[in-house]
Order: structure tokens, then C-alpha cells, then sequence
């Protein structure tokens, strides 16, 4: 494993608490970081921190990223923890029901792009100001490879997460006069507790459209989220990292 120099970095890890967020966290943390779990699983995130942090080097902050009076709460907590915030990952995210566009219900749709898009907004919102104010940051946004192609019976998801590449583009161009770098991923699916909200059909058509033959491990992804967020990475922004094992054809 190549080590990522991120002594001295504070970090935000949104979902944090399982499955590719927490793999990041655990990523930032052997790269000297420390670390604030921003999860809504407010016991699930507090076991992750127990099991992972030593030395106050991982705290857990409970939030509900859909809620715009939380995320600033949760600012302040991880100011109160850590002393502020060099580094956002925007990880949080739900997959939804897979179903076609002409049956989704309404309510799922609305609930999909709160939090898979919403809730990346609000996190930059908030977090973004202090980066400003020191003239240092790196965000990395997850998007998928789904809001690159568009994947059928899951048209909110990747509707949200084209949103995130879209949002991702936009303020990296708005922040490149400060050393502030804006990026995204788009990795294909990793088989973690998000599984449970898709069709077995759905996860085996994933399977069929990436060249690897395999889905992505989450190791995978946190090595290319630690290098976005370290210092190396000071002249790139507003672009967007595929990982989708030979799918992406753009």
C-alpha cells in the first residue's frame, strides 16, 4: 500500500460509518489524518469510531446530511473535535428501490435526490467558508458511474449522482483561485450494505456491464479518495476519477 501524507489533516467522512466510508476513514487514518464520522446511524458510527479511533484521532458526529440545521451542527461539532476542517468526503448515500421511471414512487424519488444530492450541497455549503478562510482544502464528492451512463430502473439514483458530477464541476471551477481542489469519483458498485436495497436482477445487471468481470472493492476506492485529498493533488479540480473497472465509454 503506498502511504498518502495527510499528517496534521482534519477529515470529514459523511456516511462514515460503514461499507466505502468507512473503509476511507480507515484509509485517513494510516494516512496521519484525523478523522469526524458524519453518519446518521448515530450507534453505528460511534462503534466505528470505538473500534478505529486512539488518541481522540476519530470523533462521531450524528447528522442527518438532508437537514440543513444538522449539517451546521455538525460543523461546529467537528470544530469543537478536531479544530477545524481540511478535508470533505462527501460519501452518504442511499441506492433506492429499482423500478421503471413510470412506477417509482414519488415519495422514493424526492427521498433519493435529499440525500444523495441535497446532502452533498449542504455539506459544501457549510464546510466550504473555513476552507476559503485558510486558502486550503480538498473535497472528494462520490458519485457513481451510474450518473455518467444511467442505469435502467434506477433513474433517481442516477439522475442524483449526474447531479454530484455536475455540482462537483461547478464549484471546482468557483474555488480554483484558492488551493481548494474539487473532485469526484464515479466507481462501480462495491458490494456493501447497499446491496440490500437493490433487486438481485439490478446487481447482476452492474455485474454484466463492467469489463473487470468483478464489482469494486472498497479498498480500491479509498486508495484514489486518499491521493484526491492530499496535498500532491494541487492542480487538479473539477474533474471526475473513474472507477469503474472498464465500463466508463466517456
Amino acid at each position: 500500500m503506498n502511504r498518502i501524507d495527510l499528517a496534521g489533516r482534519r477529515a470529514v467522512v459523511t456516511g462514515g460509518a460503514m461499507g466505502i466510508g468507512r473503509a476511507i476513514v480507515e484509509r485517513l487514518l494510516d494516512s496521519g489524518a484525523r478523522v469526524a464520522i458524519w453518519d446518521k446511524d448515530a450507534a453505528e458510527a460511534a462503534r466505528t469510531a470505538a473500534a478505529l479511533g486512539e488518541g481522540g484521532r476519530v470523533a462521531a458526529v450524528a447528522v442527518d446530511v438532508t437537514r440543513w440545521s444538522e449539517v451546521e451542527a455538525a460543523v461546529r461539532a467537528t470544530d469543537t473535535a478536531l479544530g477545524g476542517i481540511d478535508l470533505l468526503v462527501c460519501n452518504a448515500g442511499i441506492a433506492g428501490p429499482t423500478m421503471p421511471v413510470v412506477d417509482y414512487p414519488i415519495e422514493e424519488w424526492q427521498r433519493i435526490l435529499d440525500i444523495d444530492l441535497t446532502g452533498v450541497f449542504y455539506c459544501l455549503k457549510a464546510v466550504v467558508p473555513q476552507m476559503i478562510a485558510r486558502n486550503y482544502g480538498r473535497i472528494v464528492n462520490v458519485a457513481s458511474i451510474a450518473g455518467k451512463e444511467g442505469n435502467p430502473n434506477a433513474a433517481a439514483y442516477s439522475a442524483a449522482k449526474a447531479g454530484v458530477i455536475a455540482l462537483t464541476k461547478s464549484l471546482g471551477k468557483e474555488l480554483a483561485r484558492y488551493d481548494i481542489a474539487v473532485n469526484c469519483i464515479t466507481p462501480a458498485a462495491a458490494r456493501t450494505r447497499i446491496f440490500e436495497q437493490m433487486s438481485e436482477e439490478h446487481i447482476q445487471y452492474m455485474l454484466s456491464r463492467i469489463p473487470r468481470g468483478r464489482f469494486v472493492e472498497v479498498g480500491e476506492i479509498a486508495a484514489m479518495v486518499a491521493w484526491l485529498l492530499s496535498a500532491e493533488n494541487s492542480f487538479t479540480t473539477g474533474a471526475v476519477f473513474d472507477l469503474s473497472g472498464g465500463r466508463a465509454t466517456y
